[in-house]
Formats: C-alpha cells, sequence, structure tokens
C-alpha cells in the first residue's frame, strides 16, 4: 500500500460505517486561539467535545493536518536523527460524539487493521490503561479486545498514567486510552510492549472520553461519552510497505531522491548526509503547508516557527552542499505528493516559491553578515591567546543577526575553539526573562476601577444614525483618576453620557471629536475612546462655563472629522480587497490606522510591490470608487458572518453578534466601524507610499477624499516646478532625470577608472620588497581608494606576483585598513588569516576573511605604516613556526 491507498481505506472503511468524512481543518485554527498550530485530529471538534458545539453527524472521519514543533509536542530535534519523528504529519481518525463507545472503535480498528490492511494478527499487541489511586484501570476495554477481537490475554498489556491515559487539560475530558502495537522483529525471542517498548510500534491509539475532571481533584463522569482515536498516516504507511523508516515511504523519498539528485549524494551511503536529506524533506513539507496558509517567515509566533524550520533546512542544505539559494526549487515535488489530497499547496505553489526563496536570500545575507562578524571576533579571540567563544555573543550572534547556533558551533569548531555553553545558556535565560515583560501603554489600574464603575450604567451609542444628541445626561466626570463632580473652565478631563453619538476609538478608526453644550457651560471633546466594554468615555476640555454630573446637555460630533475618517475607513476595505486580488489571498491585516485626513494599513506580504503594481492597485481602488457600490451593513451571529466568508479585520474585538459590511460584491468585511453610505463619496484615492514595517509585514499609506485631491495638486506643482528647472515638459521629467543621472554614474565609473589605473601605475614604484626563503613580500600604502578598489588592486597585484605575500594599508574613515593578498605559489606556506591576526594587533584591531585573502583593520591609522613596516618580520614568524 502506498500513502493514498491507506488513507483512502481508512477514509472509505469509516464512511460505510456512518461517519462523515470531513475535510482536514487548517494548521491554523481560528476556533481555537489556544494552539499556535493543530496537533493532533481531535483539534477541529474541541468545541463538540466540550459540548459547547454541535455538528449535524454524530460520527466523522478525517485525516487531519498537524505540525509539532514547540511546547511538549515538540519533535525538532529529532527530525531526521530518528525514523517516526516529524514536523508536519497527517493524522488519520475517527470520532464518535456521545453515539458509539468502547465496544464498537475497538472491534472496528482490529477489523480495519487485520483485514482491510491485512497486518498479521501474531504481530499485533494491545495496551491498556491499569488504573492508579486517582481513576480505575480500563478493565472493559481489556475484556472487550478479547472479546470482540479475539486478542489473547497475553497480548494484552496494562500500562500506567504517562502511556495510556489522555486528558485534555488539568480539568475537563478525560479517559483511558487503549493502543494497537505492531512487533518490529517478529523472528526475535517473545517479549511484549511493556518487556521491550523499542522493539514495539504503536499505530493506532483510541481514546475513551468518559471522566470529567473536577478542580477539587475529583473524578465525575462525562454524560455523553466520547471516542477519539488518532493513527498517524506516516507511520501506517511505513508498516504497509514493510519499511522501518517513514522516510522510506512514498511520502518521502520522492523528496529525498530529488535532494540525492541535486546535491550529487547518494541517499543510503553516508549517515550525516542522510539525516540532512530527512531534515530537509521533512521540512520542506511543513514549510509547503505553513506558507500556504499565509505565514510568512518573521520574527513573531507562528512567522518564528517557520523562520526556524526553513534556516534548519538551509544549514542541512549547506552540509550536502546543495547550491543557495536551492530549497524552493524543490516546492514543486512536495506539491506533486501531496497536492491531491491537499489542493489549496497546488493553488498557493507560485507564492510558497517566492516565499521560500525570498528568506534564502534573506538567510544568505543573515550569513555573509554574521559569519563577518564571527570571523573578526575569532581573530581577537585567537590573537588574545583564548580558546573559548563567549556564550553571550554566541546567544547574540543568533538572536541579532540570525545565525543558527549550529553554525557558530561548526565555524568555532573549524578554528579549534570551544562555546561556553553556560555563558550561552544564560544568555537564553536572560532573554526568555525579558521576553515575557509585556511592552506597550501602561493602564492605570485606579482608572479602570473608576471606569468600571460606570460599566452598569452603560452608555447607548447612537453615532451610525446621527451625528447629534439634542438631550443627553452626563453620568459623570473624571479628573486626574478620580470621580468629580464638576468641571470648570480652562479644567480637563473625561465625561460619560448615556447616550452619545461619538465614535470610541476601535479597529484603527480614530475616535470621534466634537462638542458637549449644557445650559451652563460648554466643552470641546478631543477624543472618543472605551477602556472597558460598555464603558465610552469623552476626552473633554471645558471652554466656558461648568460642566456638572447629572445634568442634560447637548453632544454633537464634528461632522468634517467624522466623514473624513468614514471616507478612509471605507476607503481601508476597498485596498484590503485590491490587494487580495492582486497579490494573493496571504494578504492579512496586520494593523491599520484610520483617521480624518489619511489611512495606514499594514498587511502580511513576503516583498516590495512594484511601482506599477501599486498604481494597477490604486487604479481599481478608483475604479470600484467610480462605480459607486453601495456600502450596506448587516448585523449577524459570528459564526453566521463567518459562513459568508466575511474577513475578520486585525485588532477588533468580536461579542456574539457582529457587524458585517458588504461593498457590492466587491468587499465583505466583519467591521464595527463608521462608513460612507456609497463609495462615490470617496471622490478617488492616492497612494502615497509602499513600505516594510517588520519581516512579513508591509504599509501602504494613503489619503481619500478633498485630502486626494489637495496631495494630487501639490503633487503637480511640485512636477511642474522640476519641469521648468530642467527645462523639459512635465511628461518628459522622468526620462530627462535618467538621462542626468547615466551621464552622472558614467563620469563616476570614469573617475573611478581613473583613479584604480593611477594606482596600478604608480604600484611598481611605490611597492616596497624584500625576498624572505623564496617569497617576495611587497607593501603599500593606497590611501585614497575605496574598499573595493583596494581589494581589486591587492588581487590584481598578487596575480602579477604569484610567489608574493602583499600587504596594502590605508586610512579609511579614521581607521586603519589593511588588505593582504597571498600569491597562487605560496599560498600554502602562508596564510593570510595569521599574518592578520600580526599585524591587525599592531593597528588595534584584527581581521578575517578566507587562506589567501584577508581584509584587517584597527583603531589606529596612525600605526599603518609601523604595520606595513612589520610585515617582512611577520612573514619570517610564520614560515619559522612562531
Amino acid at each position: 500500500m502506498q500513502s493514498r491507498d491507506v488513507r483512502r481505506a481508512f477514509l472509505e472503511f469509516f464512511a460505510t460505517r456512518g461517519h462523515q468524512v470531513v475535510p482536514s481543518s487548517p494548521l491554523i485554527l481560528p476556533s481555537d486561539p489556544t494552539l499556535l498550530f493543530a496537533n493532533a485530529g481531535m483539534n477541529q471538534f474541541k468545541e463538540v467535545f466540550l459540548g459547547r458545539e454541535h455538528r449535524p453527524y454524530k460520527r466523522a472521519a478525517s485525516s487531519q493536518k498537524c505540525l509539532r514543533v514547540s511546547g511538549k509536542h515538540n519533535d525538532l530535534e529529532e527530525v531526521g536523527r530518528t525514523p517516526r519523528h516529524h514536523t508536519f504529519f497527517e493524522m488519520l481518525g475517527n470520532f464518535s460524539f456521545g453515539d458509539y463507545f468502547k465496544r464498537d472503535a475497538i472491534a472496528w480498528a482490529w477489523e480495519l487493521i487485520t483485514e482491510v490492511y491485512g497486518l498479521p494478527k501474531e504481530r499485533l499487541y494491545v495496551t491498556v490503561f491499569k488504573g492508579d489511586e486517582a481513576v480505575a484501570g480500563d478493565e472493559e476495554a481489556a475484556r472487550l479486545w478479547n472479546e470482540v477481537a479475539g486478542v489473547a490475554s497475553s497480548r494484552i498489556v496494562a500500562l500506567g498514567r504517562k502511556d495510556n491515559f489522555w486528558q485534555m487539560g488539568d480539568t475537563g475530558p478525560a479517559g483511558p486510552c487503549t493502543e494497537i502495537h505492531v512487533d518490529m522483529r517478529p523472528n526475535d525471542p517473545l517479549a511484549t510492549p511493556e518487556t521491550d517498548p523499542g522493539r514495539y510500534l504503536e499505530i493506532w491509539n483510541l481514546v475513551f472520553m468518559q471522566y470529567d475532571l473536577q478542580p477539587d481533584g475529583s473524578v465525575g463522569l462525562l454524560p455523553a461519552p466520547c471516542v477519539d482515536t488518532g493513527a498517524g498516516l506516516e507511520r501506517m504507511t511505513a508498516v504497509m510497505g514493510g519499511f522501518s523508516s517513514n522516510y522510506d515511504t512514498d511520502l518521502f523519498q520522492p523528496i529525498i531522491q530529488s535532494l540525492a539528485a541535486g546535491s550529487g549524494v547518494r541517499y543510503g551511503e553516508h549517515t550525516d548526509k542522510d539525516i540532512s536529506m530527512r531534515v530537509i524533506s521533512d521540512h520542506l513539507r511543513a514549510i509547503t503547508m505553513l506558507t500556504a496558509e499565509a505565514v510568512i517567515p518573521g520574527p513573531e509566533k507562528r512567522g518564528s516557527v517557520l523562520r526556524r524550520i526553513m534556516r534548519r533546512a538551509l544549514r542541512h542544505g549547506r552540509l550536502l552542499g546543495m547550491p543557495s539559494p536551492f530549497l524552493h526549487n524543490y516546492v514543486a515535488i512536495v506539491v506533486e505528493t501531496l497536492g491531491d489530497t491537499f489542493p489549496e499547496i497546488r493553488e498557493a505553489q507560485p507564492h510558497i516559491e517566492k516565499v521560500t526563496r525570498r528568506e534564502e536570500e534573506r538567510f544568505a545575507r543573515t550569513l555573509a553578515t554574521g559569519f563577518e562578524k564571527l570571523d573578526e571576533r575569532i581573530v581577537e579571540l585567537l590573537a588574545a591567546g583564548t580558546t573559548v567563544f563567549p556564550g553571550e555573543e554566541a546567544f547574540s550572534l543568533e538572536s541579532e543577526q540570525g545565525m543558527p547556533l549550529d553554525l557558530v558551533r561548526d565555524a568555532l569548531e573549524e578554528r579549534q575553539l570551544v562555546l561556553d555553553e553556560t555563558g550561552y545558556a544564560r544568555a537564553r535565560q536572560k532573554h526568555v526573562e525579558t521576553s515575557r515583560v509585556v511592552k506597550g501603554p501602561k493602564q492605570n489600574t485606579a482608572d479602570l476601577a473608576v471606569f468600571g464603575a460606570f460599566r452598569d450604567a452603560g452608555t447607548e451609542f447612537v453615532g451610525r444614525r446621527t451625528l447629534r444628541v439634542d438631550a443627553t445626561r452626563l453620568l459623570g466626570l473624571i479628573k486626574d483618576g478620580n470621580s468629580v463632580r464638576r468641571l470648570a473652565a480652562g479644567e480637563s478631563g473625561d465625561a460619560m453620557l448615556e447616550q452619545t453619538p461619538f465614535y470610541a476609538e476601535s479597529g484603527g478608526q480614530q475616535g470621534d471629536g466634537g462638542w458637549l453644550i449644557a445650559a451652563g457651560g460648554r466643552a470641546s471633546v478631543s477624543d472618543t475612546h472605551s477602556p472597558l466594554p460598555g464603558v465610552i468615555v469623552h476626552r473633554v476640555v471645558v471652554e466656558q462655563g461648568v460642566l456638572e454630573s447629572g445634568e442634560l446637555l447637548v453632544a454633537e460630533v464634528d461632522g468634517p472629522r467624522r466623514l473624513g475618517a468614514m471616507r478612509h475607513h471605507t476607503a481601508t476595505h476597498l485596498l484590503h480587497a485590491a490587494l487580495r486580488r492582486n497579490l494573493g489571498s496571504h494578504v492579512r491585516q496586520a494593523g491599520s490606522l484610520v483617521a480624518l485626513d489619511r489611512l495606514r494599513f499594514d498587511f502580511a506580504h513576503y516583498e516590495a510591490i512594484p511601482h506599477e503594481l501599486l498604481s494597477e492597485i490604486e487604479a481599481e481602488v478608483n475604479a470600484a470608487i467610480v462605480s459607486d457600490h453601495a456600502v450596506e451593513t448587516l448585523e449577524l451571529p459570528l459564526e453566521e458572518a463567518l459562513a459568508t466568508g466575511a474577513m475578520a479585520f486585525f485588532g477588533d474585538r468580536y461579542g456574539d453578534t457582529v457587524r458585517v459590511v458588504r461593498i457590492g460584491e466587491y468587499s465583505l468585511e466583519l467591521c464595527g466601524g463608521t462608513h460612507v453610505s456609497r463609495t462615490g463619496e470617496l471622490g478617488s484615492v492616492i497612494a502615497l507610499s509602499e513600505r516594510g514595517v517588520a519581516a512579513g509585514v508591509r504599509r501602504i499609506e494613503a489619503v481619500a477624499g478633498p485630502e486626494a485631491s489637495t496631495r494630487a495638486r501639490q503633487d503637480i506643482d511640485a512636477l511642474t516646478r522640476v519641469a521648468e528647472r530642467l527645462g523639459s515638459a512635465r511628461g518628459e521629467v522622468a526620462e530627462e532625470v535618467e538621462r542626468r543621472l547615466e551621464a552622472f554614474r558614467r563620469l563616476q565609473r570614469e573617475n573611478e577608472e581613473l583613479r584604480m589605473k593611477l594606482a596600478q601605475s604608480e604600484s611598481s614604484g611605490a611597492l616596497s620588497g624584500v625576498a624572505i626563503d623564496g617569497i617576495q613580500v611587497l607593501t603599500q600604502r593606497s590611501d585614497g581608494l575605496a574598499r573595493n578598489q583596494r581589494r581589486d588592486l591587492a588581487d590584481t597585484l598578487r596575480q602579477k606576483h604569484p610567489d608574493a605575500v602583499v600587504v596594502l594599508g590605508a586610512e579609511d574613515d579614521e581607521k586603519a585598513a589593511l588588505v593582504i593578498a597571498i600569491g597562487e605559489q605560496v599560498k600554502a606556506r602562508i596564510d593570510a588569516r595569521q599574518l592578520a591576526k600580526k599585524l591587525g594587533s599592531i593597528v588595534g584591531g584584527g581581521g578575517g576573511g578566507r587562506a589567501d585573502m584577508v581584509e584587517a583593520g584597527g583603531k589606529n591609522p596612525e600605526r599603518i605604516d609601523e604595520a606595513l613596516g612589520a610585515v617582512a618580520s611577520a612573514v619570517r614568524e610564520l614560515l619559522s613556526g612562531l
């Protein structure tokens, strides 16, 4: 059986027994924020098991996508080193929600394994829960295995809580497990899973949820016992194929063999190389699945997991000698093996390849910078006579430069240095403790207590239908964190109203401003926010007279300010829709600002948007505006709203009932903000800028309505002034600027070439040289040259003098700079890195690079000539072994 046959046979078997075949949920479960990724087949049914959700079926079967890379389910370090551990895998499962229980679950499991899959009964053992002081042993399951399946008592083994008991948490649903194990060495002397656990492979786990764990430690019974079973597809496929390793199955071998062909290394001949190929094949599957679900490599949460997986794969690619970049080229093989089962990865393949390649290129730059810093530090340590690399610095390279610790260790080992593991662990622990601190604006607890006093009274928001309330009661006033009776002219504070037209800041939309007008006073409202659900706070400054708690007053919103925010909020929805249409469904809002005069929209995307494409997106938004779509709002239960395909916006808080904003057939979003009634009211939208603000996050700033017209006028005026200065028509400004830039670049190149020719022509006369044991030692001051020109000159000289050691010295940015180049005929005798140690110590620094070419530097430029004068003696010392 191949994997597709194992999967199909499982699902068909349970479908014929009344189970609803349910598609796999995404790895990212929107219904369960407690999980970073789905890690078990039952995750998508969690609310059903807890009784908080009901499905139209009571039996289900699925092949669930799972990922285990964090927390207690962290198999990452074992991947590739053992035959069974994976990051991404599929879990076959059948479930009963208060329907059948132990008898049917055991009977069907045995029937499928022995009759459909055809595994020999004599190779199978089962385990059951033997009980402890809290919960009795599962004697019922043991009896049923014997009675229903005919398993001999000698093949039924009772194990403890660690192996055969499951619980969702410290409290709640729990129950005993019973597992089916297959003997992987049937010709060895008889044993059991208890006496020789390494010999027996678990292929099926049946969880019988029958208990309800109580906070006081007691154990109750669930009113409707449930069944949750799991069988790993990769493991089952290996057993069915007679393989000792999951990596030998058709789920991995196409990828592994492609990697073998690409690296020129035969799989199965080198243990270390085999591990690398297995790691890469496993990680490629996880990368493909995660990226298809719009996860972008980055520093936070899910993005950091993806980045770590990618970089582990890239490290093993280096160990295989794979050309860089390479990883993205193998995404197609994963899609070929899994695309029929998970068609979403086939659709997302171009996106996955782009994201993967970009991360590879980013990592290459990271390594270049990181290795440069690492080499410099190694040179300094060796020059100081130490062989221990500080652990704190290794952690800094890892956390700040993105250098994987494995690569740091490899580099240290090559140079005969060891890592201070204790210092590294200490630095990591400090980082973890620091990271636990939640950064952000501090919330005054006392203020919350004061605001909380108004929660029961509540404030009714009526600002969707009117911008003015002629009579609303002033429920209370707060000044400096304390409740006060009145605010007089010149004083500022917070006001709570019984009914308000003011929109409180939420979902990125800024709060309203306006006025409160009472019989004896008037106050301006600068902002409105909601520190607690149901509490709307108006930040006020009394302009004249007095505001008194309990009085009736007029509340009026600043109409133009609200209208500006409404225009920009509707524009944000249009922009989001246009980005998803043009860039892909992976685009997700990652933050926003909706103000009177502008909008700022952050979104998940892996690369800069080309100017031409940004112009097309802007044009699409403006076409939607010209079409004058109706902007409709509906109030729906949350689940019903999500079922319509409406997208949730970043940072919004949703209750049981939500507002859905529909803009024609163009956009459908969950949103509690305020909007114009038709898109034509926006006038136009102009995108001002597009840039990256974090790894995998881009930002667009734009303006709509009168602000767009003003900006367009300003841009036209600026273009006109530039055209006048250039003496060209406005439509020809870009071409004229490009012509002048090209002329400037040409003059720059000619100037650099002349300087290089001058340096080369002077080098023969300026070179100082001596001969030492058949080696020419050539030195020269090379001030006035750029860094790359010094390297080029040194390279030219060593090619011209293959029997020479060439050292160039220059003052660069008030520091000493040295370039050391070794000719082809003498590089076996002299190591440029060792020479750099000696010379670097003179100028107050060090250097790093290759054995035949090193750049060194120091903080003492006044000692450059001294360093050049010491080259000959340093060469003598190296030749003599000193």
